[in-house]
């Protein structure tokens, strides 16, 4: 077995950006001759302190715990066939360990699924922003023997500091999001999943389901996943929390999944995950078209895109009112997501470029 030193911020099911991209394959590769070996900084209950607002020792303990373990991924650098980076592999602005684990000559796969070169600290740490270094990005990047980016926003940035860089789409596992099967409902429940540091995107939406509500009254209602805390009495919102083993059960509820973003430099690198959920689970979908929601979606064919306020508003409306319609874009996204989106589309992809790297340093 070659053996695979994967380096992460967080534990296994915990992150989007992991869970959605390298850990869906890792069964797979095992099956194929990989032994992953995840190396994450952040456990369970340092999660509890570290996004939440003070606790400035323990957040200082984090990071002497996390000096201590990547160090010790230096020292063991030369055990692996191949080092695996999601995003950084330390929670400041240095590329420290990164340079030391490179110069092990063992080959480096660098992946990212966010515009994570824009400076962008969580509204608890604040006060640390003085240590991010969002150059980092583009250090981490042209060390790297491969570049596994997201989409072609990250791709053609990632071009600017390394000459090998493929196209890795975030992806959906099939053998979990089976399809909902369609049904005609009194009410429509209209649904937003993120999290706590992405809820300011859901806010985005809330003049239209405003009007949405005063137009519809109670055919309509309305879903917030991911942040336990959020509350919108006018509309009936009772935030729930995410949580793995109830994230399916809940999303299946929806019958219309919004993903609402601003047009930035930040969003722009976003892999449609949201969308790319709904879609998977035969979900009808209505997404702001910036970055790579204008490649996963065909207009009125399996979703919707909408980008001002009325735009919005239309294109909800149609989608509540005719139930083909919602129909269809929910049976074509689930088709767009088999053959573009999920893990089977892709693993080969994974596998292909493992081996290649591997096979070079022999």
């Amino acid at each position: 077995m070659k053996k695979v030193l994967i380096i992460t911020a967080h534990r296994k099911d915990r992150a989007p950006n992991q869970r959605f991209r390298f850990e869906q394959y890792l069964d797979y590769l095992k099956d194929n001759g990989y032994e992953c070996h995840l190396s994450f900084l952040i456990s369970a209950e340092d999660d509890k302190v570290l996004y939440k607002h003070g606790h400035y020792l323990q957040k200082t303990i984090i990071f002497l715990k996390s000096a201590v373990k990547r160090t010790i991924d230096v020292i063991n650098r030369s055990n692996y066939d191949l080092i695996f980076v999601c995003r950084e592999g330390f929670l400041t602005g240095t590329t420290l360990f990164e340079e030391l684990l490179h110069k092990s000559k063992v080959p480096m796969i660098y992946d990212f699924d966010d515009a994570i070169w824009h400076f962008d600290v969580s509204e608890a740490n604040k006060k640390f922003g003085w240590l991010k270094n969002p150059g980092k990005t583009a250090k981490l990047i042209s060390m790297a023997d491969l570049v596994f980016a997201g989409n072609d926003y990250l791709a053609d940035y990632a071009r600017h500091h390394n000459d090998n860089v493929v196209i890795i789409p975030t992806t959906i596992d099939l053998s979990e999001y089976h399809q909902v099967p369609f049904t005609e409902k009194e009410t429509i429940c209209i649904g937003w999943s993120g999290s706590i540091t992405t809820i300011r995107h859901f806010g985005m939406a809330i003049p239209v389901l405003k009007a949405i509500k005063e137009k519809y009254g109670n055919r309509v209602k309305f879903k917030v996943i991911g942040d336990g805390n959020y509350r919108n009495d006018e509309l009936g919102i009772v935030g729930i929390g995410w949580k793995k083993e109830s994230e399916l059960k809940e999303l299946e509820e929806i019958d219309i999944g919004i993903m609402p973003l601003p047009d930035d430099e930040w969003a722009k690198g976003k892999c449609g995950l949201k969308g790319l959920q709904y879609m998977a689970l035969g979900i009808a979908t209505v997404m702001s078209p910036v970055g790579v929601n204008s490649e996963i979606i065909q207009d009125d064919e399996n979703g919707m895109l909408a980008s001002s306020d009325d735009e919005w508003i239309a294109k909800l409306s149609k989608l509540i009112d005719d139930s083909g319609l919602r129909r269809r874009c929910a049976e074509n996204g689930r088709t767009t997501v088999e053959e573009k989106f999920s893990v089977d589309a892709i693993k080969g992809d994974y596998l292909k470029y493992f081996n290649q790297l591997t096979s070079k340093n022999k």
